[in-house]
């Protein structure tokens, strides 16, 4: 195993993650492929592989014990992040991984083909435009927007008792005191490796 894989490997199993050599391997290959497309398709500012294994899969699987029933969406994907990562360890979970971007969502479409990821779906839309058939269990936000805005624009698509997951860096104190009427939690989130500063906010419906 090289030094890329050793991070990836060590890190994963800081978060008390478990997972297969095959799930370790898919996470790699998704790596290599965002790095491939990105001279391309710009697809994130993060070039070199170490620092796409922390800020790009440990970051994303950071949030993979919050992670709440079968059915999840991921809202403004752009690279396939956290859909892809996450997807790629929870395999009996359904995935619809959504962006409005239709350049990086060919890319997310051809990620799921190569990876062999039966349980991703893709889907280029707008938030406001997206009407599935069916609710979410868990509704993911990462860098996307507001806390008040998250929720105007995906509560509609929640599922009975869901819950909306939305990645921060710093404590967004002024954005949770906009939602007096919803239950929310906060947990501190530590990538294995980094001092950086990382918050996930709950936000639970009914």
């Amino acid at each position: 195993m090289d030094e890329i894989g050793r991070r990836l490997a060590d890190g994963i199993t800081a978060l008390n993650t478990p997972f297969t050599p095959e799930q370790h391997e898919k996470l790699l290959a998704f790596l290599r492929l965002i790095q491939k497309w990105n001279r391309v398709y710009n697809l994130t500012a993060i070039r070199d592989l170490r620092t796409g294994v922390d800020l790009h899969l440990l970051d994303s699987l950071t949030i993979w014990p919050y992670l709440r029933g079968e059915r999840i969406l991921d809202v403004g994907t752009g690279a396939g992040l956290p859909g892809i990562p996450l997807a790629v360890m929870s395999e009996s979970r359904h995935f619809v991984l959504l962006d409005s971007n239709a350049k990086k969502t060919r890319f997310v479409q051809q990620a799921v083909i190569e990876l062999g990821l039966a349980n991703v779906e893709v889907v280029t839309s707008r938030v406001e435009d997206y009407h599935p058939d069916h609710g979410f269990d868990t509704i993911l936000a990462r860098a996307y927007a507001s806390l008040a805005e998250i929720m105007e624009t995906t509560r509609r698509m929640l599922a009975p008792h869901g819950v909306i997951l939305a990645q921060k860096g710093q404590l967004p104190e002024g954005e949770i005191q906009t939602l007096k009427d919803s239950p929310v939690k906060s947990h501190r989130l530590k990538i294995p490796g980094l001092d950086v500063e990382r918050h996930l906010i709950e936000i639970a419906i009914g």
